[in-house]
């Protein structure tokens, strides 16, 4: 397989990063291959103890091959972040603008999938659009003067194919009315996906240098699908190993966010993932948005829905003319 790999990261080194969910998964990946390259990483996870366990294992991990190569690898911290809380995510970015005024690169990474019978998140919205949306639009607000600080910051939003398939219901968007997990999983990560492409949108609209990017990692091999099936039995079980075997390893399956992350020529809006077999798996490529991802009136639908959601108000704009310049605010409420 051909094409651009990790070893095309430019270096990071004086750079900080934050990569939600960096516990496992993509997000593992990702945040040992920033600090591979030199970036100071944060790890911002649920569940301190695993993030723990995983920082050891990345320093190790990036210890032994950068002594090989050489080079100077950089360090990692762990934060404690529950994207399903609001509350969660106002400490998190309060504490982390004391330590860090300057944040380079946000990759918005975690997720949750497939849970089942509905759940709702503390702040009493369905929990897969919690998590996957609402926390990260507010996060991605509540940094975004630590952003703006920065020389050349980006946010990396983390999409899926299922977003290609999936539609907003605006008078429904917590799922109160006939749940269905996987709907409401590709209804989170188009929600998902529309944000990134708006955040682009505004953040051009007000003459700011923070580039905001998408990608998604196509059918990969992570712990989310296993998880997800786990509790429907011996038949959900199966069905979960036989899934395993179409998917693609891991760190394939990075690869297309990392590039979102830290190729110099990428362009805000930009969206990747694998080239083939319909956007499963393979060399890192430019993906293709859902109509509904582009259509800038979802956007601005989404973004006031989020904003009303979330209490956390950026890059407010004068709707009635898209061309003309908006107001970062960067306020909450």
């Amino acid at each position: 397989m051909t094409g651009w790999t990790a070893d095309h990261i430019p270096g990071q080194r004086g750079r900080i990063a934050v990569v939600t969910g960096a516990n496992s998964g993509l997000g593992r990946v990702t945040a040992t291959e920033l600090a591979r390259h030199g970036a100071h990483v944060v790890l911002a996870v649920r569940n301190v103890e695993a993030g723990e366990q995983a920082a050891r294992q990345i320093a190790g991990a990036v210890e032994v091959r950068e002594q090989a190569a050489r080079r100077t690898a950089g360090a990692v911290e762990v934060r404690e972040l529950d994207l399903a809380s609001l509350g969660s995510v106002r400490r998190f970015a309060a504490r982390l603008a004391a330590d860090h005024p300057v944040v380079d690169l946000l990759v918005n990474n975690a997720g949750v999938v497939l849970l089942g019978p509905r759940r709702t998140s503390a702040d009493g919205y369905e929990l897969q659009f919690a998590t996957n949306m609402l926390g990260h639009f507010a996060l991605t607000g509540l940094l975004l003067p630590q952003l703006a600080a920065a020389r050349a910051a980006r946010v990396v939003s983390l999409s899926s194919i299922t977003h290609k398939s999936a539609h907003l219901d605006f008078d429904d968007l917590m799922f109160e009315r006939g749940y269905r997990a996987t709907t409401a999983y590709g209804r989170s990560k188009l929600a998902t996906t529309v944000f990134g492409v708006e955040l682009d949108r505004r953040l051009r609209a007000a003459g700011s240098p923070i580039v905001s990017t998408l990608a998604h990692p196509g059918l990969t091999r992570t712990n989310l699908t296993p998880r997800a099936w786990e509790h429907r039995g011996r038949l959900g079980r199966m069905i979960a190993r036989a899934g395993l075997v179409a998917t693609q390893p891991v760190e394939q399956g990075a690869l297309p966010q990392l590039r979102a992350a830290t190729d110099p020529d990428v362009r805000g809006g930009q969206f990747f993932g694998p080239a083939g077999l319909w956007e499963t798996r393979g060399r890192v490529a430019e993906a293709r948005l859902s109509r509904d991802a582009a259509d800038p009136a979802i956007g601005t639908r989404l973004w006031a829905a989020a904003q009303e959601m979330t209490g956390v108000h950026y890059l407010d704009e004068d709707v009635s003319d898209r061309g003309r310049a908006v107001r970062s605010r960067g306020e909450t409420t």
